[in-house]
């Protein structure tokens, strides 16, 4: 084990040099960037570049990660990962999640990390991400390494002609920051571009439904009616200004990265969503774009209903205690999936590639 710990920090040094790290792995210097990046925007500074070239995505740095989160999901989240049969092997599809845990998207990782272990690194998943991490030169770099392109209908249709699948979060700031009594609600925030763009593009949804994520901060407060008050949407691309509580720092705002608390987390991978009858000229008709999204809500409000029936906060759903799992950090290798788990194709973790 001692071995591959060491060969995974090589691999990191090498990949990522001691400048960039200064800068990843320190929040004051992340909260000193956002800041600026508000402070821009309050002046009607203009983005500095578009940031959504595919071509940037850096294998070997997915893989890197990859591989810390399969530790981190066994150990540490005590992840389960359910249904990932149901993802195409190949060609464009849109992926439609719940988002939780504010600055920490654990769930993009975990989706990120189950696609990577069915299918290997060659299926590419981009993610649509908020304008702040393009407007500093480090981040922009990195983002583009894991595949993560400026949220945009121009990021994604460039994607799918590359054939590759693109992850979404429609509730965004509204549903990673909704009050921790409502961990178990869906909220996509009526908004409804997911669907313009999957029926303009002619792709199926895959809705992606996660619990425990948002155990790891206590959201007590969304702060939406302060962040209309203050405009934060003009100088800061929100629509909140939440007040969470989170570890190491107590009472703070939700914009200041953290430790996540040691939730087990489990997510499921629904059945693909089409529209048969419909087609590009849908984007524009009011009542399909209704009718398709209150099917999508239904059908993530019933996946998430089922996966955190009878949870216990941060252990998780009452069960039958998994079998054990070899989980390494070794590079090209991820624990065997478990054939008995519900959903079938079940990972603990990850699953075989």
């Amino acid at each position: 084990m001692w071995t591959e710990v060491v060969d995974w920090l090589a691999r990191a040094e090498r990949l990522i040099p001691a400048e960039d790290r200064k800068v990843l792995l320190s929040p004051p210097r992340l909260v000193a960037r956002f800041m600026k990046f508000a402070f821009d925007r309050s002046i009607g500074r203009p983005p500095s570049v578009t940031a959504d070239d595919v071509n940037g995505r850096d294998p070997e740095l997915v893989s890197l990660l990859c591989d810390l989160w399969r530790v981190l999901g066994h150990y540490y989240f005590r992840s389960r990962i359910e249904g990932v049969e149901h993802v195409p092997a190949s060609g464009p599809v849109l992926f439609v999640g719940n988002h939780c845990g504010g600055l920490l998207p654990s769930e993009g990782f975990f989706t990120a990390l189950a696609i990577h272990d069915q299918f290997g690194p060659g299926r590419a998943i981009f993610a649509l991400a908020h304008d702040f991490l393009f407007d500093d030169p480090t981040l922009r770099r990195y983002a583009s390494r894991l595949g993560i392109l400026r949220a945009g209908h121009d990021s994604a249709h460039h994607a799918f002609a590359a054939g590759a699948g693109v992850l979404v979060y429609p509730g965004s700031d509204m549903d990673t920051f909704r009050p921790f009594r409502e961990r178990h609600q869906i909220e996509l925030a009526g908004r409804k571009g997911f669907l313009k763009l999957a029926l303009r593009e002619g792709v199926p949804i895959v809705p992606v439904v996660t619990v425990g994520t948002h155990e790891q901060l206590i959201v007590l407060w969304r702060g939406d009616r302060l962040a209309r008050l203050l405009h934060a949407h003009a100088w800061a691309r929100s629509e909140v200004l939440p007040i969470v509580l989170s570890l190491p720092w107590g009472l703070t705002s939700g914009y200041v990265p953290y430790l996540p608390l040691p939730a087990q987390t489990t997510l499921a991978f629904l059945p693909p969503m089409t529209w048969p009858d419909l087609g590009p000229n849908s984007a524009e008709c009011p009542a399909d774009l209704e009718r398709c999204y209150r099917d999508v809500e239904a059908a993530m409000q019933a996946g998430l209903d089922r996966i955190s029936r009878d949870r216990r906060f941060l252990l998780g759903q009452r069960a039958t205690p998994r079998p054990p799992v070899a989980t390494t950090l070794r590079r090209g290798t991820a624990p065997a999936p478990d054939p008995g788990a519900p959903g079938a194709a079940a990972i603990q973790g990850s699953s075989s590639r």
